[in-house]
């Protein structure tokens, strides 16, 4: 396959890249800047920036399929701008205009990486934007699916993983953290937990939803469902700095309410759908070891 990775030089999108490249298929990666060292400096790359561009059909020519892997959260929100009308043009009116036009453009298949939250707390797609502007992204998509177009729609929890040349920065203050070294920053962990994916098994998601996945389908994907102390006790682990954490009710510092969308302590825990996906599991303790290692590395 010719495939079309929009957020193509983020962590998903560059893990998804190199996965496919090693499958045989010809990847291109799109993004508002190219990357210029690490993995995703070694693809084709396509400048767009489909918030503030109109995606033109004939930019889709060629391709057999599109992975969009850029939905816009609160990293990505512009200095100054009101975060519910950005999250509602990027995610509710400008990611699914793009979708239509590659669909316009001749994409066969499409796969929409997306949130969790629509369908693990869909009680907050009333009163909560970002959950809102994920779900109308998620349905935009879906009406998409027809016998000219299939479409699979992934839901991902929290995704950690490490792509040589792809800075995760709240993966880099979490090592920083279990090393004790925010100064007069405590260590502790949050009440509740969630489930947990790596990059890799995201990407392996993407390729099964590609080659099997079931047209019209939102698949819930993920991994493990860990407590946040068992989680950061990892991290500490991993960093040579072993903890028994103290559990608090308080708001974490590397957890701030403004992207805890289940709430403060709350416990999100599922069973994830794989079946024809066919991703691998049980990675979460060696990609914590190994995002420990590059961010020990780089600094």
């Amino acid at each position: 396959m010719k495939v079309l990775i929009a957020g193509g030089t983020g962590l998903v999108g560059a893990e998804t890249a190199r996965l496919m490249q090693s499958k045989g298929h010809k990847v291109t990666l799109m993004s508002r800047k190219p990357a210029t060292t690490g993995v995703a400096a070694d693809f084709p790359h396509i400048s767009h920036d489909y918030v503030n561009q109109d995606a033109d059909p004939a930019m889709f020519d060629g391709f057999d399929a599109l992975v969009f892997a850029a939905g816009a959260d609160i990293r990505y929100v512009p200095e100054g701008a009101d975060h519910d009308e950005f999250y509602l043009l990027a995610n509710g009116e400008r990611a699914p205009a793009f979708m239509a036009a590659a669909k316009a453009g001749g994409i066969k298949s499409l796969v929409h990486v997306s949130s969790f939250y629509p369908l693990v707390s869909p009680e907050k797609i009333e009163t909560n934007t970002y959950v809102r502007s994920r779900h109308l992204t998620d349905q935009a998509a879906l009406t998409l699916a027809d016998d000219s177009c299939k479409v699979c729609v992934l839901n991902a929890p929290f995704i950690l993983g490490t792509v040589p040349g792809v800075p995760v920065e709240h993966l880099q203050f979490i090592v920083g953290y279990a090393a004790g070294q925010m100064e007069g920053v405590p260590l502790f962990a949050p009440q509740g937990g969630t489930n947990h994916i790596s990059s890799l098994s995201c990407a392996e998601a993407i390729l099964g939803a590609l080659e099997d996945g079931k047209n019209g389908k939102a698949y819930l994907i993920g991994d493990e469902n860990l407590d946040w102390k068992t989680y950061f006790e990892m991290f500490c682990d991993a960093v040579g700095n072993p903890q028994d954490l103290p559990v608090l009710a308080d708001e974490h510092p590397l957890l701030p309410d403004a992207i805890m969308f289940a709430g403060r302590n709350a416990t999100v825990s599922f069973e994830p759908e794989n079946g024809e996906l066919g991703y691998g599991r049980n990675r979460i303790k060696d990609t914590i070891r190994q995002v420990v290692a590059a961010c020990q590395v780089q600094a």
